[in-house]
Parts: C-alpha cells; structure tokens; sequence
C-alpha cells in the first residue's frame, strides 16, 4: 500500500486501477449494501452514492494508478468518538487557530464533516445526499463571502495606495510651495536691498544737485552785487 491515511475521511486501502474489476464482488470490487428505500425501481445502494458524492482519490505511482474509495464499513459510536478526539488531535499537531479565519481548522473540519456524511450515507442514502446539498451550500456562501471580503480588501487596499500616493503628491506640492516661498522671500530682500540702494545713491545724487544750485545761485548773487556796485559807481561819477 503506498499511501496512509492522512484524512479524516476515512477511506479503505487503495488498489490497482483494474484490479477491482476482476473481483466478483460487484462492480467497482466493494461489497454492496442493499438498495435503500422502498418501491423504488432505481433506489441506489449507498456504495453507489457514496462514490458520487465523494469520489475516490486517484494516484499515480510511476506507471501504476491506485484508486482509494472511501469506506463503507457502517460507524458505530465508539468510531464518533475517536474522529472527534482524532480531529482535536489534528487540530493541535498542525497548529490551527481556535479563532479567526484559518485554513488548517477549515479544512480539518471539512474532512470532519464529509466523515460524518459517510458515516450517515452508510446508514442512509438519502440523508447522506441531503447533508451533502448542505454542506455545498456552507462551501458555496463561505466561498461568497470570502470573495466579498477579498474584493473588500482588494478595494480598501487600493484606497490605501491611492490615498497614500495623494499624500505624497500633496507633501511633493507643499515642498515645493515652500520652496517657491523661501525664493520669493529671497528675491523680496534682495528687491529691498537694492531699492534702499537707490534710494540712497538718488538722495545723494539729489543732495548733490542742490548743493551746486545753491553754489550756482551764490555765483549768480555775487555777480549781480558786483555788476550792481560797478553801476552804481558809474552813475556817480
């Protein structure tokens, strides 16, 4: 046997694909169950309905396929009994969170749950096809809120980096502000230092300008005192 059960599903040993056909058991090699059900003119014998909902495992071994079906042998209170400490035991050897999604727990619990499926199909065809329609229910709105709380966060980490990448833009745009603000207040002292300038060498210039009139008007006075002394001189002569 190549394989051990890692599952908690439970599953008879695995054989050769073929092999079970050469057996005269039945068809697939495994003893069947008598049909379920009353009057009915196609009731299916639990073997039949548990290898539609759960198929067998399949592996390849080098050139050989081994086909494992899961076990039809009926479950009695002491096997409920162990899957559940058995399930415990799982559930602390790999670790799984207590809370919190968590894909170890999710799974050990899925394979909890088809046992108790087989379990109950062995017993009851109808009631194990029943529980199946359940249990792929459960999985199809797990699976829908999953998709919802991955698109949830897909759409909150897209705002995150949008929001993110507009901080940045707005903290580049205040740098350079300030940036504009820190060479405009430059220019702003410079304009000042050269105005005061201006203004000085425009006041010196203008002082300048005063001081030879006034020499100029000086000039012109004593001209005048004289040219008005020379005609007074004259006149009296």
């Amino acid at each position: 046997m190549p394989l051990k059960q890692d599952s908690l599903l439970k599953y008879d040993p695995p054989v050769l694909s073929g092999a079970e056909k050469k057996t005269t058991k039945g068809k697939t090699g495994r003893k069947l169950l008598p049909p379920v059900g009353k009057g009915s003119s196609a009731a299916s014998a639990p073997d039949d309905v548990l290898n539609e909902i759960l198929p067998p495992r399949i592996y390849q071994d080098g050139d050989k396929t081994w086909i494992q079906h899961v076990s039809t042998t009926p479950a009695t209170r002491m096997d409920v009994i162990n899957l559940q400490h058995l399930l415990q035991k799982r559930l602390k050897e790999r670790q799984a969170r207590e809370i919190g999604i968590c894909a170890v727990r999710e799974e050990l619990y899925a394979q909890c749950f088809d046992e108790l499926i087989r379990q109950t199909t062995v017993g009851c065809s109808e009631r194990g096809v029943l529980l199946t329609k359940i249990r792929d229910e459960i999985r199809m709105t797990v699976l829908s809120y999953r998709t919802l709380y991955e698109s949830a966060v897909a759409y909150g980490m897209r705002k995150a980096l949008l929001a993110e990448q507009a901080h940045q833009e707005s903290e580049k745009r205040v740098a350079q502000l300030e940036q504009q603000r820190d060479d405009l207040e430059k220019q702003t002292v410079e304009l000042r230092a050269r105005l005061e300038e201006s203004d000085r060498r425009e006041a010196e210039r203008r002082a300048m300008e005063e001081k030879k009139h006034g020499d100029e008007v000086d000039f012109l006075k004593k001209q005048v005192s004289q040219l008005k002394q020379q005609l007074e001189t004259l006149l009296s002569v």
